[in-house]
């Protein structure tokens, strides 16, 4: 089973990306949050640098609905070294859907078919995609299967939901198996919801035919998920001190490149939503954390949290 860590925007940076590798690992793909911009700021290109993704496999990913755009993007990504690029058709955000990117993309299927013809046809590199199956209705995806078809795609992740079911409800799991069966000469992976060996073994039963999984917030909330669900090693690394050695180095990470603690702190806070359900009774600590005004304040509250709470 491969496993890829999805991308999240403003959480799974570059510094987040090397720390997880150094203590957990188990992840054979990153993939970067999402660049939008061809004039590429400096945040985007902090997190395709070579120097910043050394011992990582790493694909890009692109958010944009023009064409030219997404090709001047890719050509600046070449010459950096990438073999492939991904681009976003999942994200479900009101903000990026409204101007019909993202998922939002999928609403106006004759314009995606005339960008997707653009772009695979003037890439000097390869290009996978990450898409929802639809906007309102699963009855769009057959029709966005035989989209996918006409085109050399790298690889296809799939979020299996619509949408408007943004981050709820339980994702359409016959859907991946339409696109086993519609698309058996592109690679397949599986998104959405796996956060447990439970979640994962479920999965399995549903489509057993699956090889390939990319997880977001499952790992944010439990590091050592992938070594779980590879077997390898997950009670030496789901510890308090390798807890406690990643955040560290994530917090180190932010504390030396950020200006100010303020961005510093908003960074760590944004990750303790997700990493404080590794631990059991943590709500009064987090509380404590998300309070914390500047960087002596953040430590106790954090030291405090480690030392009174259980793994869960």
């Amino acid at each position: 089973m491969k496993l890829y860590l999805a991308p999240m925007e403003g959480i799974t940076t570059y510094i987040y990306r090397n720390a997880y590798a150094h203590y957990f690992g188990g992840i054979d793909k990153y993939f970067t949050p999402f660049i939008a911009s061809k004039k590429m700021n400096r945040r985007e290109l902090n997190e395709i640098l070579p120097e910043h993704n050394e011992a990582i496999e790493v694909v890009p990913q692109i958010l944009t609905n023009r064409a030219d755009e997404f090709l001047q993007i890719t050509k600046r990504i070449a010459e950096y070294g990438y073999q492939t690029v991904n681009l976003n058709l999942g994200c479900p955000s009101g903000t990026v859907t409204a101007r019909k990117r993202g998922a939002g993309f999928l609403s106006v299927p004759d314009e995606l078919d005339h960008f997707l013809y653009e772009i695979y046809d003037k890439s000097p590199i390869r290009i996978s995609i990450k898409t929802r199956i639809g906007v309102d209705s699963v009855e769009e995806w057959e029709h966005l299967l035989a989209l996918y078809q006409k085109y050399p795609v790298a690889e296809l992740i799939i979020h299996a939901r619509l949408q408007r079911e943004q981050y709820r409800f339980t994702p359409h799991k016959e859907a991946f198996s339409a696109a086993a069966a519609a698309l058996p000469d592109i690679p397949l992976c599986y998104n959405g919801d796996i956060t447990s060996a439970k979640s994962y073994a479920q999965l399995l039963d549903a489509v057993p035919s699956t090889d390939c999984i990319m997880i977001g917030r499952g790992i944010l909330r439990n590091p050592a998920l992938a070594a779980q669900l590879k077997k390898t090693d997950a009670a030496k690394l789901f510890t308090r001190e390798n807890l406690r050695a990643f955040h560290d180095e994530i917090f180190a990470g932010y504390a030396a490149r950020m200006s100010g603690e303020t961005p510093t702190l908003f960074k760590m806070k944004d990750l303790w939503t997700y990493l404080s359900e590794s631990f059991a009774a943590s709500e009064r600590y987090l509380k404590k954390i998300r309070k914390a005004s500047d960087y002596a304040e953040y430590r106790v509250a954090v030291s405090n949290l480690f030392r009174a709470c259980e793994l869960a």
